[in-house]
């Protein structure tokens, strides 16, 4: 509590209020204040990731004012002033801090477990997408530069095979295999880059279930963690819900048995992103929606197998393969998101 009070201080709380803990969040660390007629939410963000937070700060400003104008109904969540009147917080020796109301009767979900969630997910993503289509998508900093850069990593992949461990790299034979002979998923995402039909728009770009607000109805409210909201293609948002909601189980399932593409959470994904997209999306783009799914399933791959190759530098590893096992569970679901590719794609020409 001792290390979190120069902050408080900032925002002009004194001794009295109530920290603890909050959330699952992998990135930031977050708690929840609660000074007894009130209740904040108080996050620090990881600056190892984001190395600039000023400007993840400049875009939540920048979104705001224009929702504020444009859709003054929208609920969007924008962080507290401090006295100071400044969005957040830097504190030597311990980052950068911000604090955010908490929306009360809202809740989170941190696993995906049925249609509805699905479809009321994706249908606010799709809307905060529409919402900002007005918006000059390019007035917004890049807060994780080459964040969905596929062809760099792949670059990044072949590096490792050439210059990552050996014995890895003979273990992981067939993996590496596989991900070459579906190379021409980079080529499509480099049209893509250069193609007029795909517009580049205010994108979310982690569209995980437990970044929406649910009522307590499961309805949702809105979208919450806007840390990497950037310029960037609708594939990254679709994508990212069709990689973590259509298989019951995660990239952490070490019995692969259990991956499965499951129709109806696609329908309800499509169905609530499109019920607000539609309209947004050029022909050519709704012809790409399951090859989103492809691009970040691949992508994944890649970068958990490029890991494991370089000995675990980046995504480390909580026992011996863990980033082997991570890869090979996202090549499992790519094997069957390619196997149903016909039939989801017609259910979208549907």
């Amino acid at each position: 509590m001792e290390q979190l009070q120069h902050i408080l201080n900032a925002y002009g709380f004194n001794n009295g209020v109530e920290v603890k803990p909050f959330g699952t969040g992998l990135i930031n660390h977050t708690w929840t204040i609660d000074s007894g007629n009130n209740k904040l939410i108080l996050q620090r963000i990881n600056h190892n990731i984001f190395k600039t937070p000023v400007d993840i700060a400049g875009n939540i400003r920048l979104i705001s004012q224009y929702l504020a104008k444009k859709h003054p109904g929208y609920l969007f969540v924008t962080p507290e002033k401090t006295l100071q009147q400044e969005d957040i917080v830097f504190i030597t020796g311990e980052g950068y801090f911000r604090i955010f109301p908490f929306v009360k009767n809202s809740h989170t979900i941190d696993v995906v477990s049925s249609t509805g969630q699905a479809y009321e997910a994706s249908k606010q993503f799709g809307r905060f997408t529409k919402l900002l289509s007005g918006f000059p998508a390019a007035q917004l900093h890049i807060t994780l530069p080459d964040f969905h850069n596929l062809p760099l990593r792949y670059r990044q992949f072949e590096k490792a095979i050439s210059e990552g461990n050996p014995a890895r790299i003979n273990e992981a034979a067939d993996c590496i295999s596989f991900l070459q002979q579906h190379k021409a998923i980079v080529s499509i995402s480099e049209q893509i880059a250069v193609n007029p039909a795909f517009k580049k728009r205010v994108t979310h770009h982690d569209t995980k279930i437990s970044n929406v607000l649910f009522d307590d109805h499961d309805k949702g409210l809105c979208v919450i963690d806007l840390d990497t909201v950037m310029p960037g293609y609708f594939i990254s948002d679709v994508g990212d819900m069709l990689r973590t909601y259509l298989s019951p189980v995660s990239e952490e399932e070490k019995d692969f048995s259990k991956i499965n593409i499951r129709e109806d959470y696609f329908k309800a994904i499509a169905e609530g992103y499109l019920s607000e997209m539609n309209e947004e999306l050029s022909a050519e783009e709704k012809n790409h929606f399951v090859y989103a799914g492809k691009f970040m399933i691949y992508m994944q791959a890649l970068r958990f197998l490029t890991d494991y190759l370089n000995n675990d530098i980046y995504y480390g590893s909580k026992y011996e393969g863990h980033n082997f096992m991570r890869a090979k569970n996202q090549v499992v679901l790519l094997q069957k998101l390619l196997e149903k590719e016909p039939v989801l794609s017609k259910m979208i020409t549907d």
